[in-house]
């Protein structure tokens, strides 16, 4: 089944960018926003199966509403109709992501090109992108150098880093489902936390000892455990300790030994528990210190109480056994036992020869013995109780501060009055419908209890990711258009000088993209300026009537500019029918400002000469005069 050359007729496909295992990675254009994307297309070989249709689509929700610097944004999803004349037609899902021009860690790592600086500065932006999407209750199960990628710019400078490809993320909710309906145990087993190699429930925390295998392996230029299979790599995640980084490479401090230590922990509970402690305590190792505060607090066992027979404090009791004779009971052989911590042996033996002694004596010195014996196990018991709650002590509960409400202010304010209260800020931009520069919301969120010194997240408006243009834009100068589109954060190319009839000489006529369309944030604009001039058409031959010519010239006129003008003149001619028109000021096709006067000469039909009043007529020669010449003729 061939690849469609466009999806949807919006999406044009480029060429191939990686394959998985099931969907291919293509670059496109988005032809309606004329952008570049990457566009995720399942498989066409596995796009009738139902389950890798699910967790499709499953990505697609889990990182649809995710919006974060670090994490590749999505912008579209859908499915494409495929028609195969052998087999009913199958459905594409595909999934519309941001292109982004730059490295994966793993390349990164084969080429040895990570120091131990930018190491921690790209598990920085991991550890973000991770904090941002537990919070939004997304776990992804598969953090991995294939899965992270690094920006880099034109002149080859690497950049910010973006976490990609949650194809097994879960929420939070449904992170029980570990494995597929196949037991097939999800994520990669270089980077798999103990229990996802166990098979059992995930959560944030499984996220973080996948990053922690990612530092090290950008640290110590491999994974913490290799094998020959994956069995053997996932049997050592849950049983084996790793190596200290530093055995690989000796440049590495051991505070970060320590930091991975406790990053790789088998037992979740005594890993970090959120990304943000991690980020913390990286940040902190980065610089050599180690953060005490963030490693888990481990209980310890309480001590077992102190035997009587080995306090080395004990008064000078006797060393041999307790002469207690039958006349004392069971019972108070069994308290005596039991008061000195089950120390004393059960073997009593008989007593020692205390002289002549009456058995009265005898018995009252017994009782007082064993109840030396009692009190004495009950100050060492009450002792040992006491140095332990001493030692175990919780330090005194430290007054807690109350996140302020920050939303609408200017990050600047925000981060003076976070100061203040002793909290720690830092920042994250994100888009949003607010202002850009002002604060959005905080994380923890306002009215949060929190000890001093705790780190705040400050998220500050970037402006829309995307902006409609403005619609009235037509006649306006080109310094207000200018001003608007970039408080919209657009930019403005080189202006185009377009003919316009309407639209006086230097305003703007329209722009591309169109008015009134939504783009992305940081869309180049291109504005239309009016030269203020109009091409002229021909005046000849509009019509055989010569009576309207003038009203037809006129409309002519009109239809090009309204702001033409025309003035008609009469000159005779005998070669054109009276009325037509013989000239025309501006030649056809040619430009003329708006506002100009066209002169049109119409033929006339040339002026009937006219008699003389001086001259004498002429007499035509009749009948009757004949005569009479001859008669003078004679007379003469």
């Amino acid at each position: 089944m061939n690849i469609p050359r466009v999806l949807n007729d919006r999406y044009e496909i480029g060429e191939l960018l990686g394959r998985g295992g099931m969907a291919d990675v293509y670059k496109a254009r988005d032809l309606r926003l004329s952008r570049a994307v990457a566009i995720k297309l399942l498989r066409a070989d596995v796009a009738r199966d139902s389950q890798l249709q699910a967790r499709f689509r499953r990505e697609a929700q889990a990182v649809a509403g995710l919006n974060h610097p670090s994490i590749v944004a999505v912008y579209d999803t859908g499915e494409h109709v495929m028609d195969d004349q052998l087999r009913d037609s199958a459905h594409l899902p595909y999934i519309v992501m941001e292109y982004v021009h730059g490295k994966t860690l793993r390349e990164l790592i084969r080429g040895k090109d990570i120091s131990t600086d930018q190491a921690i500065e790209y598990t920085m932006g991991v550890l973000s992108a991770l904090d941002y999407s537990h919070r939004a209750g997304i776990v992804h199960r598969d953090i991995k150098p294939a899965n992270v990628m690094v920006t880099q710019d034109e002149h080859g400078i690497l950049g910010q880093v973006k976490v990609m490809d949650f194809g097994i993320a879960r929420t939070i909710s449904d992170a029980a489902a570990t494995m597929t309906q196949t037991q097939t145990v999800m994520g990669t087993a270089q980077y798999l936390s103990p229990e996802q190699a166990l098979g059992e429930s995930v959560d944030a925390r499984s996220d973080l000892y996948s990053a922690a295998c990612l530092l090290f392996e950008m640290l110590a230029g491999r994974p913490p455990f290799t094998g020959d299979s994956p069995v053997s790599v996932a049997y050592q995640h849950v049983r084996e300790l790793p190596p200290a980084p530093s055995t690989f490479n000796a440049k590495l401090s051991s505070a970060l030994d320590a930091l991975l230590a406790h990053a790789l922990e088998k037992d979740r509970t005594r890993r970090f528990q959120n990304a943000a402690s991690f980020r913390r305590a990286l940040q902190a190792a980065g610089t050599g210190v180690i953060l005490t505060s963030s490693v888990a607090p481990v209980p310890e066992p309480v001590p077992a109480p102190v035997p009587l027979a080995a306090a080395p404090e004990a008064p000078s009791a006797p060393t041999h056994a307790l002469p207690v004779t039958d006349d004392g009971g069971p019972s108070t052989r069994a308290m005596a036992k039991v008061m000195a911590g089950g120390a004393l042996t059960t073997d009593i033996g008989e007593p020692e020869n205390l002289g002549e002694v009456a058995p009265a004596q005898k018995r009252r010195r017994r009782a007082w013995m064993v109840s030396l014996f009692v009190l004495l196990a009950l100050i060492l018991g009450g002792g040992g109780v006491l140095g332990y709650n001493l030692i175990n002590a919780k330090p005194p509960a430290v007054q807690q501060v109350t996140v302020p409400p920050l939303a609408g202010l200017t990050l600047e304010t925000a981060i003076l009055q976070l100061r203040d209260l002793d909290m720690v800020p830092t920042s994250t931009e994100e888009f949003s419908s607010e202002p850009e520069g002002e604060v959005i919301r905080t994380f923890p969120q306002e009215g949060a209890q929190l000890n001093p010194g705790a780190d705040v997240e400050v998220f500050v408006s970037k402006g829309p990711s995307e902006v409609q243009m403005p619609k009235e834009i037509a006649g306006r100068t080109e310094a207000e258009v200018r001003s608007s589109l970039t408080a919209l954060g657009l930019t403005i190319n080189l202006n185009d000088m377009v003919n316009d009839p309407l639209i006086g000489a230097n305003l703007v006529v329209t722009s591309d993209p169109a008015p009134g369309a939504t783009v992305p944030a940081g869309t180049a604009v291109t504005l239309k300026i009016s030269t203020g001039q109009v091409l002229m058409p021909s005046l000849f031959d509009l019509t055989k009537d010569s009576a309207s010519v003038k009203e037809i010239v006129t409309a002519a006129l009109k239809e090009v500019s309204p702001y033409l003008e025309v003035t008609f003149e009469e000159a005779e001619n005998a070669v054109v029918t009276p009325g037509m028109v013989t000239a025309q000021s501006v030649v056809a096709s040619t430009l003329v400002a708006q506002h100009t006067t066209v002169i049109v000469t119409l033929a006339k039909a040339p002026a009937t000469p006219e008699p003389s009043a001086t001259t004498a007529p002429v007499e035509t020669p009749t009948a009757t005069a004949t005569p009479s010449a001859k008669k003078t003729k004679g007379q003469g």
